[in-house]
């Protein structure tokens, strides 16, 4: 399994901005769904497949997040930039 995998500790409503070079699915997960992820087992995430650049999730609680952004079993490579923006400054 291919992935790029990011890690946060997020403040609830901050929001991760994510820049694809194409699109990919793009899943805020917190730690035990991570693991599931990991482990191949059913999980639950925040995102989905993302078609347009940038993408935004918003964190729906404060705790450690874990961003993952494949291409679903698909070949190629995928290429992202990550950002957070944070719910403080807004």
């Amino acid at each position: 399994m291919h992935f790029l995998h990011k890690e946060f500790d997020l403040s609830a409503g901050d929001v991760v901005e994510v820049t694809l070079d194409h699109p990919a699915n793009v899943q805020l997960l917190d730690p035990s769904n991570y693991q599931a992820y990991r482990t191949g087992r059913q999980y639950r995430y925040y995102g989905g497949h993302a078609t347009v650049s940038p993408f935004r999730l918003e964190a729906p609680n404060a705790g450690h997040w874990h961003l993952v952004i494949d291409l679903g079993g698909n070949a190629g490579t995928v290429s992202a930039s990550v950002s957070v923006l944070s719910s403080a400054s807004a």
